[in-house]
């Protein structure tokens, strides 16, 4: 993953964004990683599989909860 400096991200928005659209970017403030710009399709993607994690583990409390208890 690329890394700029949030003062070229912000001089450079433009590159920033051809170069997020390719690959996750991170924007660093005083030489710290804080945020990372990427595509939509990439978030969107990440998004989903962070759905189905939820689902999954809704999921494993749901069958843990049918548990006859004693």
């Amino acid at each position: 993953m690329q890394t700029l400096s949030a003062k070229d991200a912000k001089y450079g928005f433009g590159r920033l964004i051809d170069l997020a659209r390719a690959e996750p970017v991170a924007v660093a403030k005083h030489g710290r990683a804080v945020v990372v710009v990427m595509a939509v399709e990439e978030y969107e993607r990440l998004k989903g599989i962070e759905m189905d994690n939820v689902d999954s583990r809704q999921g494993i409390k749901g069958r843990q909860n049918d548990r006859p208890r004693h």
